[in-house]
């Protein structure tokens, strides 16, 4: 399976971004799609997941309230909404791949950068 996130952008505090993470190739591969980010000088770190099956969701404190992750089977695509953006959440946003339950995460995406300037 490849991963190709998507939808980064420089946008104002308060704006919102969709981005989408586009899967191909063998999607019967695919457990569970998350969101990681990483901003300058710092380490990635997780803002949300969602299993293929759609039943399982969760989200980094961070973002809670502010991001949905949802997908759209059909279109292999898993989204993150991301609502009233604030200048923490500047970062390079990538979507990564679990194959099953207890597995890591061993398929990235290349990252697609928001800024959010104040």
């Amino acid at each position: 399976v490849q991963l190709q996130a998507s939808g980064g952008g420089l946008v104002q505090a308060g704006d919102s971004l969709r981005l989408s993470c586009a899967a191909s190739g063998s999607i019967s591969g695919i457990y569970m799609v998350g969101w990681f980010r990483q901003a300058p000088g710092k380490e990635r770190e997780f803002v949300a997941t969602i299993t293929w099956s759609g039943g399982m969701i969760s989200y980094a404190d961070s973002v809670k309230g502010r991001f949905i992750i949802s997908r759209d089977n059909a279109e292999n695509t898993v989204y993150l909404q991301m609502n009233n953006l604030k200048p923490e959440d500047t970062a390079v946003y990538y979507c990564a791949r679990k194959r099953r339950f207890g597995a890591s995460f061993n398929v990235w995406g290349q990252g697609t950068l928001v800024t959010v300037s104040s």
